[in-house]
């Protein structure tokens, strides 16, 4: 529900990507270098300018923010910051936000930039914090929409629900002139844990003198669909559509509800309008298309889904669907042809998996493959992906030489495809054959020596075999692939794991807390835990572990970890 309701009330994204803010001069918005420095605070400055004008953005920051501590100068921290931002190295990216807000603590936007990266690292309970010293400072701290983040994601909402509790007693109605977004943030969580009637009385008391809040009736419709409630929720969407006529989320409430009392006639007139006022809008036809199949109502899917596929521009998207709708009909045939008409893109390989998936649940494994070969055909440009879901689809099946025989008859036609090479490596390692990944990732290197993804296959594999005699070359494979690509996690922690097989935890450490800040991975969680473990920081340890348990529901690498070490568990 949140993603449509975001698409059509147009909310902005929680974290900024470098890819999002590129222009030809990234430096070019940033605040200027002030006069009155000194030689050597200059020579910094002018380094640190030359630096991120060839693109060395780490090096720039560092010079920045070091002139910014000794100057005790935003504009400076501030100019690191965006720096930092094109480094793709989120433990940078903290440090210089950090800095410019030590230097600033009433800034608005490096508070907003460490709400971003907390949540981005799954620290939910440091994003509550930082958003609660925005709403302090009378911002909008977006605490509504953060509600339904963190409910979505799975995290324990427990201790966000009694932190944001702490803040409503602490603050009376009027104080801050956002509290009712707080209210409804803590309405959201104590729903979803339990205490829905409490969650009822607080929005109860909110209406009493705010029931010309559009976010109230959102929040209520919404809540009442999560909990089945579809007659309220239709009451609680009509009150909100009273208040702001035309909005496209309440209308969207509106045929949610009617769809789920079952009146698809007065959903799809909620969407009519929907659509007549987002004339063009083809990914708002797709979402609603989407709503309509989840709901089993075909008829109004593909009522929705037909005008796209045959129009000048047919989104990818559309003929996936009528793919689905055409299989969950039984029309084989007719859901192949919508199928292969999915153009490259997002849903390219889906598609044809499901269509392969379906040949096969069929009994009809030849077809699959036929239809596979000729995908490849028709599409050279994604001839290796196409094999690779062969091979697996084989393997689902239980034909394992047969994947085997497809690969190896492939790779005699293609013998330098280097994502070929890789796959056929990572299957003869999972069966304990390390010559044999070790010459298919060696072909590899040979032919493309820049190649970080089989540098790091091969030095973290022998990194965690621990072949004491190899490690040394493990650690050099690793350094050429880090220096390739030096804001990859995955990288990173199998520097972390072969410095720490090196015996320098210390050294292992720092390696290991960049990539976990970057990636909280579990196989990344229990390598970090072992060093902390290793360097007596075993409450720390404990903490990773914990995380790491409650944020995967599989977490094969601390199993094996706290098989090895049962003091470590939580």
């Amino acid at each position: 529900m949140l993603g449509l309701t975001a698409l059509l009330g147009g909310c902005q994204s929680l974290t900024s990507s470098p890819s999002a803010m590129s222009q030809e001069d990234p430096m070019a918005s940033a605040p200027p270098i002030e006069h009155g420095l000194d030689a050597e605070g200059l020579a910094t400055l002018l380094t640190a300018e030359f630096a991120g004008q060839r693109g060395d953005y780490r090096r720039a920051t560092l010079g920045y923010l070091a002139m910014a501590e000794r100057y005790k100068a935003t504009p400076l921290a501030e100019r690191g910051t965006l720096a930092a931002r094109f480094s793709n190295d989120i433990l940078l990216l903290e440090q210089a936000v950090g800095t410019w807000h030590e230097l600033d603590p009433s800034a608005e936007a490096p508070l907003r930039l460490l709400a971003s990266l907390a949540l981005q690292r799954g620290d939910w309970a440091q994003a509550l914090e930082r958003r609660l010293a925005l709403a302090e400072q009378g911002q909008h701290a977006e605490l509504a929409l953060f509600a339904e983040l963190a409910l979505e994601s799975g995290t324990d909402l427990l201790p966000l629900r009694e932190r944001l509790g702490e803040y409503l007693d602490r603050n009376e109605a009027g104080t801050h002139p956002h509290y009712h977004d707080a209210v409804l943030a803590m309405a959201t969580l104590e729903a979803a844990t339990g205490q829905r009637q409490q969650a009822e009385r607080r929005l109860t008391r909110l209406e009493r003198n705010h029931s010309e809040l559009p976010a109230l009736w959102l929040t209520r419709a919404q809540l009442a669909l999560e909990a089945d409630n579809a007659h309220q929720a239709r009451e609680a969407a009509r009150r909100g559509l009273a208040i702001s006529p035309g909005d496209p989320r309440f209308l969207l409430l509106l045929a949610q509800a009617e769809l789920m009392l079952g009146n698809v006639a007065a959903a799809e007139r909620h969407t009519s309008t929907l659509m007549d006022e987002h004339v063009g809008n083809q990914e708002l036809h797709i979402s609603l298309a989407r709503l309509y199949l989840e709901g089993g109502h075909l008829d109004a899917a593909r009522r929705l889904l037909l005008p796209l596929v045959s129009s000048d521009d047919p989104p990818p998207a559309a003929f996936y669907l009528m793919g689905t709708i055409a299989e969950e009909e039984g029309e084989l045939d007719n859901a192949l042809l919508y199928y292969r008409q999915v153009a490259p893109g997002s849903d390219f390989l889906r598609a044809r998996s499901r269509a392969a998936q379906m040949l096969i649940e069929d009994d009809r494994l030849l077809d699959a493959r036929a239809f596979l070969r000729i995908e490849r055909l028709r599409h050279e440009s994604h001839f290796s992906e196409l094999v690779a879901l062969e091979v697996e689809l084989l393997d689902e099946a239980g034909r394992q030489g047969d994947a085997d025989a497809l690969l190896d008859r492939e790779l005699s036609r293609t013998p330098n495809d280097e994502a070929l090479l890789y796959l056929r490596a990572m299957r003869t390692w999972e069966r304990g054959d390390l010559e044999g990944m070790e010459r298919d990732l060696g072909r590899i290197i040979e032919a493309n020596p820049e190649n970080a993804s089989a540098l790091n296959a091969l030095g973290y594999t022998l990194a965690d075999i621990n072949d004491t005699e190899r490690l040394e070359e493990a650690r050099e494979l690793l350094e050429r692939a880090y220096a390739l690509e030096p804001g990859s996690p995955a990288i990173m922690d199998s520097l972390g794991w072969v410095y720490y097989r090196l015996g320098d935890p210390e050294q292992a450490l720092g390696w290991l807390e960049r990539a976990y800040a970057s990636m909280p991975d579990q196989e990344i969680a229990a390598h970090l835990a072992e060093v902390l473990w290793v360097l007596d920081r075993r409450d720390e340890a404990r903490r990773v572990v914990e995380q790491a348990l409650r944020r995967h529901d599989e977490h094969p690498r601390i199993d094996d970890l706290l098989e090895r070490i049962p003091e470590l568990a939580p």
